[in-house]
């Protein structure tokens, strides 16, 4: 294998290993927004866990943050919750995706 064939490889290990950590980083950030918002509808122990798993699973099955903000929007105005914006849960987002980045490059 020549120099370039190992530099090539070694992008396109480091391309799957980053993509995999946003994955992971995305999927804790989920889980963390769900946890969150499970406390605001007065859930705990395992229905919180179940929730939040829930939201996990709403990014999976359409990606792209809408889907998560809303559900958990749908459910608070369900459980008329509604002194939560979307602002508000877009705020935690971007700060559990911070704290979701930041714990999984302290993993690796």
């Amino acid at each position: 294998m020549t120099t370039f064939d190992d530099r090539v490889q070694a992008f396109e290990a480091k391309f799957a290993h980053d993509l995999d950590l946003r994955f992971q980083a995305r999927a804790r950030c989920n889980k963390l927004l769900g946890l969150w918002a499970a406390n605001i509808l007065n859930l705990s122990g395992a229905a919180a866990e179940g929730y939040a798993a829930e939201v996990v699973t709403a990014d999976l099955q359409h990606p792209g943050h809408d889907d998560v903000l809303n559900k958990i929007s749908t459910d608070l105005v369900a459980q008329q919750q509604s002194e939560v914006t979307r602002e508000d849960i877009k705020a935690k987002m971007a700060e559990f995706l911070t704290q979701a980045t930041a714990e999984m490059l302290e993993a690796t």
